[in-house]
């Protein structure tokens, strides 16, 4: 017989274990995500930051302002548009705010930062820059472990269920 009927068996399986590893994997990744997901999964956007009129004299009587967050999360990509209400210019890692004027910091690294902070008791604030979860990083767990379930789930069906011999006419 020719060698193409013989992997026919072969090659069926494969292609309905492969569809099936498929949407196991996807449905599995799309429950994670959803389980896992927060606030900082979304696409960049400006965060504004206000400076209120009378913070330097806060900071002076080392009194918090309240309004003034002491750690911010965002997402690769987003924009830090700090306004300056207050009459005295502050300075925020490497953008300098006078007064009655907005300065804006986009990030551009995904990491912690520690930024020198005039607004702060402390003299920082903590940014943390995500990496986003975009639908290209779901597809790259798709296609990452939709071939491994699909080969150990092959290899084990042919253990478990042996395509029948070719019949000698």
């Amino acid at each position: 017989m020719n060698g193409k009927y013989k992997l026919r068996p072969y090659l069926i399986r494969l292609g309905i274990v492969l569809a099936v590893s498929v949407l196991i994997v996807f449905a599995f990744n799309e429950i994670s995500y959803r389980i896992q997901k927060d606030e900082h999964d979304r696409a960049p956007e400006t965060v504004s930051l206000v400076i209120p009129e009378g913070t330097a004299a806060s900071i002076e009587n080392d009194e918090d302002v309240p309004t003034i967050p002491s750690e911010m999360v965002f997402v690769l990509g987003d924009v830090l548009e700090v306004e300056n209400q207050d009459n005295v210019s502050h300075q925020l890692g490497p953008i300098w705010v006078p007064p009655n004027s907005t300065a804006s910091l986009v990030m551009e690294r995904a990491n912690k930062f520690a930024y020198s902070c005039s607004f702060q008791t402390s003299r920082y604030l903590n940014l943390d820059v995500r990496q986003p979860t975009t639908v290209g990083t779901r597809f790259t767990g798709l296609a990452l472990a939709a071939p491994t379930l699909t080969t150990l789930v092959f290899l084990y069906s042919l253990l478990v269920f042996p395509v029948d011999k070719v019949k000698k006419q």
